[in-house]
């Protein structure tokens, strides 16, 4: 068994995941541009159907690498999702990642209007951006409470997101969600239509483009 350990050294072992990834894709077709962020969230997951769930809006990438290099902060609906992004790369063009969820003024907002906390989050992340219009991208791995607030946002005209990504993981009102998502036409998005998803593959959506930014 011993014998049939492929030997790769430590520094080489995500090079060689990405090899592998892109061996087994062969040639199946994805859509130009978007190849880092489909094969990190394979990477992440080792899911291969995210090479075929995950949706982008048209020139998403290029839109998303140019909100980055103008400032964008990133807004998650999880402490674990916030921790899985490269905030240091982020700060090399002045963003900043953010999750609201853990605020007794949320807590309070929530409780107030019979939300959810992710609700609530979004209001105050769109609260933010109505005070000093800050560029924001969404990476929603969590909640789909979250991607419907932000869809009414969107829909009020209180919100123009960079980005949205919607890729909360579950069954209760999930596969909606996304679909709402889907449907804004002047929003951004990469969306991981069906059921999977979560908050490392919200975080790892976010830290492929922040690579591709090298």
């Amino acid at each position: 068994m011993l014998k049939e350990l492929e030997q790769v050294l430590p520094a080489d072992i995500e090079k060689r995941s990405f090899e592998i990834i892109t061996e087994e894709l062969g040639d199946r077709h994805l859509t130009p541009g978007t190849e880092p962020v489909v094969k990190r969230c394979i990477h992440t997951s080792a899911d291969f159907d995210y090479a075929d769930n995950l949706v982008f809006s048209d020139h998403v990438i290029e839109k998303a690498l140019d909100a980055i290099r103008n400032g964008a902060s990133i807004v998650t609906d999880t402490q674990m999702g916030r921790a899985g992004i490269n905030k240091k790369r982020l700060a090399r063009y002045g963003g900043e990642v953010f999750c609201f969820m853990s605020g007794e003024d949320v807590a309070e907002a929530a409780k107030k209007n019979g939300t959810t906390r992710a609700a609530a989050s979004m209001d105050k992340a769109a609260a933010l951006w109505e005070r000093d219009h800050r560029g924001l991208i969404f990476a929603v791995g969590n909640a789909p409470t979250a991607l419907v607030r932000l869809y009414e946002l969107v829909k009020e005209g209180r919100l123009k997101p960079e980005l949205i990504i919607g890729v909360p993981v579950g069954f209760v009102n999930v596969v909606q969600s996304k679909e709402l998502i889907l449907t804004l036409e002047d929003t951004p998005y990469i969306v991981a239509r069906g059921r999977k998803g979560g908050s490392n593959i919200a975080a790892c959506i976010c830290n492929a483009l922040l690579y591709m930014m090298d």
